[in-house]
């Protein structure tokens, strides 16, 4: 069956963001898979970041995120740019910061796309353009005595 790219339904919609959030406290993958349900939404991808036990080869036993007052604004301006590339129905971006531990989730995103394509590409694009351009920090603490900061930007 041939696509009719004119349908509203094959298009993005006019306010496709619909959680976007710097948190203290434990996100929710059922919070942001909700946000993007979307009966128009062939494809929806999600993808969960979360602490791991090392990093270069060392052993991670702490890490704490540290933002900007600006972040949740940064967040908002990269999401609308990423729904004004894709035809996203619905969009949610939520990113912890504090302490956390190992296993913990440390961002979640989701978008909904009409094609399955479409959802996979723009996620990638928005866990990315999150990772680099939004003023977030991480502070890791290694097993051997070492610390590092690692800069979103």
């Amino acid at each position: 069956m041939a696509v009719n790219n004119d349908h509203p339904g094959e298009q993005g919609t006019d306010d496709p963001i619909k959680l976007i959030g710097i948190r203290e406290t434990p996100l929710s993958v059922d919070e942001v898979f909700r946000a993007v349900g979307d009966d128009a939404s062939g494809g929806t991808a999600l993808f969960v970041g979360t602490v791991r036990n090392h990093d270069g080869g060392v052993d991670v036993d702490a890490l704490g995120y540290s933002c900007h007052p600006t972040a949740d604004a940064e967040m908002r301006r990269i999401a609308e740019k990423v729904a004004a590339e894709y035809p996203v129905r619905a969009l949610a971006a939520v990113h912890r910061v504090g302490d956390l531990r190992v296993g913990d989730l440390a961002v979640v995103v989701a978008v909904s796309c009409p094609h399955r394509g479409e959802a996979f590409e723009a996620c990638r694009r928005l866990i990315d353009d999150l990772k680099h351009e939004v003023p977030i920090w991480k502070h890791q603490k290694f097993s051997d005595g070492t610390e590092e900061w690692v800069g979103a930007c």
